[in-house]
Order: structure tokens, then sequence, then C-alpha cells
């Protein structure tokens, strides 16, 4: 059973920076996507970074220039670093790993506050 843990979140004062950590428990193999949502209170989950195999690096135009996105596929990990944070950044953020053939797989989302 591959399960996503994330790690990194926390409260931190706008123009601050956090790391965010995605670690998948067991092996994935053939992995093609990894990814990161967030969720705002009362919003939708939104699409912020992604990296997809054979396409690159994307990020939303709300972070681009100030998020960072890094991973290791051959350990299955993923990083977001995040600078220059902002109040609107606030939200609970997610990874996704996504390998040929398989459903998707979700972290369980860590607590990102950004607030003076």
């Amino acid at each position: 059973q591959v399960q996503l843990v994330e790690s990194g979140g926390g409260l931190v004062h706008p123009g601050g920076s956090l790391r965010l950590s995605c670690v998948a428990s067991g092996s994935i193999s053939n992995v093609l996507l990894m990814a990161w949502y967030r969720q705002a209170p009362g919003k939708e989950r939104e699409f912020v970074a992604r990296w997809l195999y054979g396409d690159g690096t994307n990020y939303a135009d709300s972070v681009k220039g100030r998020f960072t996105m890094s991973r290791d596929v051959a350990k299955n990990t993923m990083f977001l670093q995040m600078n220059s944070l902002e109040p609107e950044d606030t939200a609970v953020y997610y990874c996704k790993m996504a390998a040929k053939g398989r459903p998707p797989y979700w972290g369980q989302g860590t607590q990102v506050t950004v607030s003076s």
C-alpha cells in the first residue's frame, strides 16, 4: 500500500519561506506525474505546480517566480520551495503522484498559513 506523506507546512509571516516535502512510503514504478495542489478554506482545490514526464515543470500563474518544484523520481520524493509567501497562499497543500496504468496517489495534506 503506497502512501504519500507531506511535511514542512506551518505558520509564516508574509514574505517568508517554507519548503514542503512529499515522500512515497512504498515504491512506485514508472512515475509520470508529480504535482502540488492546494485548497484554501471555502474554495476548490487548485493546481500549483507539476512535473510531467516529457513535458517538464509548469506552475500556476499565481506562484510563478516565487515557488520552485523539485523532485527525485528515483526516490519518489518531491519538494516545493515557497518564497515570498503571501496571505493568499494560505491553504492546505497536497501532493500527487501518478504512474502509468494506475490511479493517482494523493497525500493527506499539510497546512500552510501566511499571516502577520
